[in-house]
């Protein structure tokens, strides 16, 4: 049956840089992204509102900033489903009348303090994880339900990788000898197939939501997508002219998120100042079959759609939640930082719901996450929320730069001050305090800087923020960061006003 409304297809990586999509760079294989950036919109300048995975998704899938939800770290989340600050997009669809079924990580964090942690919206749900993972949800189809042999040969495979797979050892990684459908994404992957076989609603249009986990470390890939790639082909990745990294925001950060298994800065940059050339193309190699291997996945589930004539009518979505630094600024790795390899997204727009004249096109102008909820809202034909900080992605409204804000714990544990970025498509500023957040307050004078010349300096390798040279472009870019933030803080998520939301000009 032919809807007014589109099936909406969305589909998702974890950590996938903005730069490994074939058609952006040629070393790369992703024949089915490729195909959609050649017939949807290409946002090139996209970023994420937070370089981690839980603030990020939440920030994404409930449309406002991170501070804005109180969701600013891996350790926080949504916990009380009564007061929620907005609706989480499958529900706004939910209630537009589609059916909704969502496959794969979502990463609300909500189970922890919600035994009975809903599915928030989706009415089919299958996580490839465990029941004791954190992760579970009311009626949802975990793996260890479906295969728990599966997922116990994917966990001994990575059980040296360390938490969240990013130690030492889950870079490194290994070709996996587990079969690729009992890899929790393959798991995934055949879940949502056998869906679009088989439990499709013709009667409703349909939201489609496939999230993976890599290619997020660990790098335990199959053969064959491995053998996609050359070592000999793999470039180095280029370094700093300085060893350490001074007067940054990663400065202050310290060694990174502790040295547990590896994870930390220190450890994995003494290990890889020892390896080989080919040692380190190895990672890079493995980083990319999996960009490969989840490409794949895609394809497969789009000729399923297609072959249901579900893409007659269809609005596709691909994007990712934060990008990788790959052992850039001396072998740092994962995304806990600002630089533009942690920030920057991929984000493509396809389908025949794209207006003809826009299908095969890039986007130049600045692009953030929180876009895509009311931009699938105008879509859908619901009311756009109008406490949200996004815009629609296909209208003519555009802001004239992008916001990311990075949070995170000290040792101590307790909050650091926070460092925020403001980034155009020629330059980038990030403002950035030492020190906890406790007595913030009182040290507002001890903030830092940074200002990077993007389309001179693309390794953001020179910091300008002290040459006078740039001190009208430093301070505009200020006084452009201070008001985003304050009209954005202004509108939500919650507004009380003796109009309601009419003072909103909604």
């Amino acid at each position: 049956m032919l809807h007014s409304k589109p099936n909406i297809i969305f589909l998702m990586t974890d950590q996938q840089r903005w730069d490994c999509i074939g058609r952006f760079n040629k070393h790369i294989k992703t024949p089915t992204l490729d195909r959609l950036a050649e017939q949807g919109i290409v946002f090139n300048q996209a970023v994420c509102q937070a370089p981690m995975c839980v603030p990020s998704r939440s920030s994404m899938m409930f449309g406002l900033y991170p501070s804005q939800l109180g969701v600013r770290t891996n350790h926080g989340g949504l916990y009380d489903e009564s007061n929620l600050p907005s609706l989480p997009l499958a529900e706004v669809l939910r209630r537009e009348g589609y059916q909704t079924a969502g496959f794969g990580k979502t990463h609300w964090n909500h189970n922890l303090h919600n035994p009975n942690a809903p599915t928030r919206g989706f009415e089919v749900r299958a996580i490839g994880l465990g029941r004791n993972s954190g992760h579970d949800e009311v009626n949802a189809l975990m793996m260890d339900d479906d295969d728990p042999e599966g997922l116990k040969a994917y966990y001994e495979e990575t059980r040296h990788f360390g938490a969240g797979e990013e130690n030492t050892h889950g870079y490194i990684g290994c070709t996996s000898s587990v079969p690729a459908h009992q890899h929790r994404d393959g798991w995934v992957a055949e879940q949502c197939k056998q869906f679009i076989e088989n439990g499709v609603d013709p009667s409703k249009p349909l939201f489609l939501y496939l999230s993976f986990l890599k290619p997020h470390a660990g790098f335990n890939v199959p053969k064959e997508f491995e053998d996609w790639y050359r070592l000999e082909d793999i470039p180095d990745i280029e370094q700093p002219p300085w060893e350490e990294e001074l007067g940054t925001h990663l400065e202050d950060r310290g060694d990174g998120l502790g040295s547990d298994g590896g994870n930390s800065y220190r450890d994995k940059r003494e290990i890889w100042e020892l390896m080989s050339v080919m040692e380190r193309r190895r990672t890079t190699l493995r980083y990319w079959a999996n960009c490969s291997w989840l490409d794949h996945y895609f394809g497969q589930v789009l000729e399923g759609l297609e072959a249901k004539g579900i893409l007659t009518n269809a609005f596709i979505v691909f994007v990712s939640d934060h990008g990788e630094m790959m052992g850039e600024r001396n072998f740092r790795f994962s995304k806990y930082c600002l630089f533009d390899s942690s920030v920057r997204v991929p984000l493509i727009l396809a389908g025949n719901w794209i207006p003809e004249a826009k299908r095969g096109t890039i986007d130049e102008r600045p692009a953030e996450l929180v876009d895509i909820v009311p931009t699938l809202e105008k879509a859908a034909g619901a009311v756009t929320n109008p406490l949200l900080p996004g815009l629609d992605l296909l209208g003519e409204e555009q802001r004239i730069g992008t916001f990311c804000e990075f949070h995170r714990k000290t040792e101590s544990g307790l909050f650091a001050a926070p460092s925020v970025m403001w980034r155009k498509q020629d330059w980038k500023l990030i403002i950035h305090l030492p020190g906890t957040l406790k007595d913030a307050v009182s040290r507002i004078q001890e903030l830092k800087g940074e200002l990077y010349h993007l389309s001179e300096d693309p390794h953001e390798w020179h910091n300008l923020y002290e040459d006078a040279r740039w001190f009208a472009i430093r301070e505009r870019m200020t006084s452009e960061l201070l008001m985003h933030l304050v009209c954005s803080w202004t509108r939500g998520p919650f507004f009380y006003d003796n109009q309601g939301l009419k003072a909103l000009g909604e």
